[in-house]
């Protein structure tokens, strides 16, 4: 997802040098990360050919809503460029905008916490002392790549053309070749095996809640297109590219968990450990294939890294510019280095390395959680298309029906998400406020208006609520 866009900060004028296909090509890049290469065991321990058909056509057609809505507001309000944090911002005041940036910020960070997790996962084939991704030897060889990171960014390594050439292809082709060998593996016997899961004698729908975080988290990043748009040649390539990256993902994300089960009994894919597509495509072709997968998954994974830990810093940078939070986040070193957001965004990834150490699974618990971070930004986007849409003047109605179908996916998603992580989620947007509230008082400005109040009423106590089941052993971290 990286580009050469960091040379102007927020506010000044930028180059608009972005094609329709490069912009295609970042919004791709978003979406697919590390969580593709999970796909397989993470369905297979939820449920069956069905239910992964029913799971994969709701996902797909709730997730096109929101795709829709990003392309429609990049055409309407081509004066808001800062994606999903500006449309909350528009939409329903500072305090919104400010919770829809914290919760992208947040999810930046704990997607690089499964990033380190499938690191150290996949290096654990090899090396015992890792297996899993959060033994006590991953977590400190996690927290050292971390820190080298840091330091390699704040010497100045922001532009990285390059190096996202190579991740692309480092991304793309072990999935690709998975496919098709995989694909030309299938077995039509085993494929009718799999039908219907039996592990857990679950219902169908009880099936799909299973499957619903990590769909959600494998299309994070469905909005790449806007966030950068004000680098973008032509406007409208915005929505284009956004609709065109959306649908070429769906479509091999349904193929990387799907071909699996035409070549190995459910069960069998359901106890492989992460990355998952490493152990399918090793069962076909031998011990060459967890190579090949393992490779191409440490390479996309470490540039992925690397773009959302910049792009983690870049959110928190817009927010310091626009004075919801401390000015100190803007700081900058001699290279021109975000070194105030990085610090921040940096110390926040070790805190949740090393409650990895807590988890019963630190990669599921990370899924989890990263979904339920990201469903209030991807809310208050879909209700601000809604006011957009009834705010219209003509031809309004289209876009108003995808809205409100975006508005109600992303409320099921809240509901699907059950409540565990929801609450946990507050346990990151309360004392987040607290920044807030600085920012807004050393500009000398009213801390939050009495709506605002009433709704960081309500963080709080689920914040203090969350923190009361963890503490008392109701509520586990994974």
């Amino acid at each position: 997802m990286t580009a050469d866009v960091r040379e102007s900060p927020p506010g000044q004028a930028v180059g608009r040098t972005l094609s329709r296909w490069t912009l295609a090509a970042l919004t791709v890049g978003t979406m697919v990360g590390g969580g593709v290469f999970s796909l397989p065991g993470e369905f297979a321990r939820s449920t069956g050919v069905v239910g992964a058909a029913i799971a994969w056509t709701l996902a797909g057609a709730g997730m096109l809503t929101l795709a829709v809505v990003f392309q429609r507001l990049s055409e309407r309000r081509p004066d808001l460029d800062a994606g999903v944090y500006a449309y909350a911002r528009a939409g329903f005041g500072r305090y919104a905008g400010f919770l829809s940036m914290i919760g992208y910020w947040a999810v930046a960070v704990l997607g690089n916490v499964v990033y380190w997790t499938l690191v150290m996962s996949t290096i654990g084939e090899w090396v015992p002392a890792l297996r899993g991704g959060s033994t006590v030897a991953a977590v400190a060889a996690s927290s050292a790549g971390l820190w080298f990171f840091h330091v390699l960014i704040a010497r100045g390594v922001h532009s990285a053309t390059a190096l996202n050439r190579v991740v692309t292809v480092a991304k793309l082709v072990p999935l690709l070749v998975f496919v098709v060998i995989v694909g030309s593996a299938f077995d039509p016997a085993v494929f009718a095996d799999n039908l219907v899961s039996d592990l857990d004698g679950g219902s169908i729908p009880a099936q799909l809640s299973g499957t619903i975080a990590v769909t959600v988290f494998v299309f994070i990043g469905v909005e790449g297109a806007n966030t950068y748009s004000r680098y973008a040649r032509r406007r409208r390539d915005v929505g284009w590219a956004t609709i065109t990256g959306f649908l070429s993902v769906l479509v091999l994300f349904v193929l990387v968990a799907m071909v699996g089960y035409g070549v190995l009994p459910m069960a069998e894919i359901a106890a492989l450990e992460q990355p998952s597509v490493a152990g399918v495509l090793t069962h076909v072709v031998g011990e060459w294939g967890a190579v090949l997968v393992a490779v191409g998954l440490l390479v996309s994974v470490l540039g992925a890294y690397l773009a959302w830990s910049l792009m983690a810093a870049e959110v928190v940078v817009n927010a310091a510019h626009e004075g919801d939070l401390p000015a100190w986040f803007a700081r900058e070193n001699a290279r021109k280095a975000p070194v105030g957001a990085l610090v921040l965004t940096n110390a926040t990834v070790q805190v949740f390395l090393l409650l990895a150490l807590l988890a019963e699974d630190a990669f599921d618990a990370a899924v989890a959680l990263t979904t339920s971070m990201v469903l209030v930004p991807y809310l208050l986007s879909a209700g601000f298309a809604v006011q957009e849409a009834l705010a219209a003047p003509a031809r309004r109605t289209g876009l108003l029906v995808v809205a409100v179908l975006a508005v109600a996916y992303t409320a099921f998603l809240f509901y699907g998400a059950g409540p565990r992580y929801v609450l946990m989620s507050a346990v990151i947007y309360a004392p987040a406020t607290v920044l807030f509230v600085a920012a807004r008082r050393s500009r000398g400005e009213r801390a939050l208006t009495r709506p605002e109040r009433v709704v960081c009423g309500v963080v709080v106590t689920a914040a203090v609520a969350a923190v009361g089941l963890l503490a008392t052993g109701v509520v586990e971290v994974g």
